[in-house]
């Protein structure tokens, strides 16, 4: 079995109210790809995920925010929830680790809510993206053009609107985290 990502170290950044089919799969493709995935968070302890509005499993961090060094990940996964990006975008940090991921035309990967993150970053001016719905002026507020499709590749970002597009997402996500920095 082919394995693209063999080698490559991929965050994960997240909260507590992250949506857990969206931490879940995407995960297992990259780790079934060859990358080694961490769970990267402000939380200390377990992280609650939800399956949508209810509480799902808990996930133990890799490796505290404050400590989180985005110069040694080759990509960053931005999984979506309401609550997960909400509260991430509060963070200083949080919004810094993004914004590094783009300074140095790393891949990113961002599904649902997740592209709140982005607007956040000051990384969405410019580009050609998608989401869940209901961020489509937050985006459109920050430069970005909004456009409702499964998936969208631009330069160096993928984004996706939902867990229904997750086959979608995850193909494109793993061709670009194989092909590297944009």
């Amino acid at each position: 079995m082919s394995k693209p990502l063999e080698g490559k170290r991929v965050a994960i950044l997240m909260t507590n109210g992250v949506e857990q089919v969206e931490l879940t799969e995407p995960r297992v493709a990259l780790e079934l790809a060859g990358a080694k995935t961490e769970i990267v968070s402000p939380v200390k302890g377990r992280i609650q995920a939800m399956n949508h509005d209810q509480p799902g499993d808990t996930f133990k961090a890799d490796v505290a925010l404050a400590s989180a060094k985005p110069e040694i990940y080759d990509a960053l996964l931005l999984p979506g929830g309401v609550a997960n990006p909400d509260s991430l975008r509060l963070e200083p940090k949080a919004v810094a680790f993004v914004k590094s991921f783009f300074d140095d035309n790393k891949p990113v990967a961002s599904i649902c809510h997740g592209p709140w993150m982005l607007a956040e970053a000051d990384v969405a001016r410019g580009r050609t993206l998608t989401s869940w719905p209901s961020l489509k002026t937050d985006l459109r507020n920050a430069g970005a053009t909004w456009v409702d499709r499964e998936v969208v590749h631009d330069g160096n970002l993928t984004t996706s609107r939902k867990p229904d597009d997750l086959p979608a997402f995850i193909d494109t996500m793993l061709n670009s985290f194989a092909a590297g920095r944009a």
